[in-house]
């Protein structure tokens, strides 16, 4: 199985669609066995959704997603799990053994608002250790 996680600064970023990395988990047998930063810089929502099915990525653990993104996702395959947040390591080993605290219902449908002025789409409604080896 093979995870990917939107990433900031070891951070599960909370934006999908402005999200510039994503890390990427190869797991084996329930355990991480490679993980890897994916620069998707060049990317955008939907372009960036091609990029991880072209990576062969089965899961996206992700803060905020609008519903877009959602089903693009589902259509190429991918599960989510949105309204995460915390460091993306302890995100996935949650994810592991199956206590990931998300949101099934998250959305992000404010794309005109200005994230830049103190807050994350996490804090206003749109969107928790394990080290790679």
């Amino acid at each position: 199985m093979r995870l990917a996680v939107t990433y900031e600064d070891g951070q599960v970023f909370q934006h999908f669609g402005h999200c510039q990395e994503f890390k990427i988990y190869d797991v084996e047998d329930g355990k991480v066995v490679k993980c890897a930063i994916a620069d998707a810089s060049a990317f955008g929502h939907e372009s960036s959704i091609g990029f991880l099915k072209d990576l062969g990525v089965d899961i996206l653990i992700c803060g905020g997603i609008g519903p877009g993104a959602q089903n693009v996702l589902l259509r190429n395959g991918i599960q989510f799990y949105g309204g995460t947040s915390g460091r993306a390591d302890d995100v996935v080993a949650a994810f592991l053994q199956d206590a990931l605290v998300y949101n099934p219902n998250v959305t992000c449908n404010h794309h005109d608002h200005d994230h830049d002025h103190g807050h994350s789409c996490g804090s206003h409604g749109c969107g928790s250790g394990h080290n790679c080896h």
